[in-house]
């Protein structure tokens, strides 16, 4: 008969968002074991171009809203998050100060822009409107037919891969417990429905914990046993993106560069992420020509050097949205049950914070006003039992052919 487990908390998925939760949780004294259907790290984070811009990213609405004072907060605990990480494990994660330009092509963009300004500067936040010729003397690649652009300066980026790599490498030397190609199957309750009591996995294994998270991105709504009200509705968002590299060296491009159709974020050494594809397609993981051509054919509009770059990877992935695409953390509607999911396309940004959220609750800390805007219960009608105001999976596919990659 399969095994019996115990720890004090069981993390299922080991992402940036997982596994940043079982590195904090860990530095409070608790016995944590991450459980990754896949390979670590090798989902949605592999996947994520790494932005962090809520000022780009605020639309318009109360849920737009809500996600700008999530994401504001978090970006001011990146810089010291990821310090503590490089100086845990010795080596950096490719935080990036570099500023956001949002750029537009022709007229109706730039009318687009002048409104998404106004909407901005009437909530407070730092953006520049700049002349066209201001934008090509911040970044010369510029197409000369750009008709304006706004800066966001406080909008910066960091490396996914460098992150979770140092995740891994900090939660190993605290003696976090990471278990690879462990899919869990089911939340298992005690007698009364009452109580997260552990999980079980696909293949009949049972752990045994005090508390449970779940942080399986995309996959996170396919794990069974839970009640209709304990459960949150998460869809997997189909994204294609490249990366480029420039065989000349960098400087093509100093800073993240925002449009109609995507984005272009630089990397140290001449290499830059292209994206990113929205397709709602399920768990459709094949990349198109299509996706492809149009990535490029707008970038090379606004950057027409991007055509010179090298293609050094395609890679398509999943991310985790839910019904107003805004993330859900916080207590499920049974006890000892925690989501930290449905992140869509701010999964990297809003990691430091959701693993500060947390591991508070995991220690049952007072709950942090912040989680009034990412209540779980929010989706169910059952929201009023117990709810508490409180990057991608994916495949990678090289130059050269295709490489099977692990789903988070």
């Amino acid at each position: 008969m399969p095994g019996r487990q115990q720890a004090d908390v069981v993390i299922v998925g080991a992402g940036i968002i997982g596994m940043a939760i079982a590195w904090r949780a860990r530095q409070r004294g608790m016995a944590v074991t991450v459980l990754e259907r896949a390979e670590a790290g090798q989902g949605a984070s592999h996947v994520a171009a790494g932005m962090l811009a809520p000022v780009v990213e605020v639309e318009f609405g109360r849920a737009g809203q809500r996600l700008l004072d999530l994401g504001l907060r978090s970006a001011q605990l990146w810089p010291s998050f990821a310090a503590e990480l490089e100086a845990d494990i010795g080596t950096s994660v490719g935080l990036m100060a570099t500023g956001t330009l949002l750029v537009a092509r022709d007229e109706d963009d730039a009318r687009e822009l002048e409104r998404q300004l106004a909407f901005r500067q009437s909530l407070g936040l730092t953006v520049t409107r700049l002349r066209p010729s201001e934008a090509r003397d911040r970044e010369p690649a510029l197409a000369p037919t750009l008709r304006l652009a706004l800066e966001a300066p406080e909008d910066h980026s960091v490396d996914p891969r460098l992150v979770v790599l140092a995740l891994r490498k900090a939660c190993a030397s605290a003696g976090v417990q990471v278990r690879e190609h462990a899919p869990v199957a089911h939340v298992e309750l005690d007698g009364a429905g009452e109580r997260v009591t552990g999980v079980s996995l696909q293949g009949g294994e049972r752990m045994q914990a005090g508390q449970v998270v779940l942080a399986a991105g995309a996959w996170s709504g396919q794990i069974d046993g839970l009640p209709d009200d304990a459960r949150v509705p998460v869809r997997p968002v189909k994204g294609q993106i490249l990366r480029l590299r420039d065989p000349a060296g960098p400087g093509l491009l100093q800073r993240v560069l925002r449009f109609g159709g995507g984005y272009v974020v630089p990397r140290e050494g001449g290499h830059y992420v292209l994206g990113a594809t929205l397709e709602e397609r399920g768990f459709e993981l094949a990349p198109t020509a299509g996706g492809v051509y149009e990535l490029l054919r707008d970038a090379h509009e606004l950057v027409p050097g991007i055509s010179e770059l090298e293609i050094e990877e395609l890679s398509v992935g999943l991310r985790p949205g839910t019904p107003d695409n805004g993330p859900a953390i916080g207590r499920a509607a049974v006890d000892g049950l925690i989501w930290a999911t449905g992140h869509y396309r701010n999964g990297i940004l809003l990691a430091p914070l959701t693993a500060e959220l947390a591991v508070g609750l995991l220690g049952e800390q007072e709950p942090d006003s912040m989680l009034s805007a990412c209540a779980p219960g929010r989706f169910t009608a059952g929201a009023s039992r117990r709810s508490s105001p409180e990057s991608l999976a994916g495949v990678v596919v090289s130059p050269a052919g295709p490489a099977a990659g692990a789903l988070t």
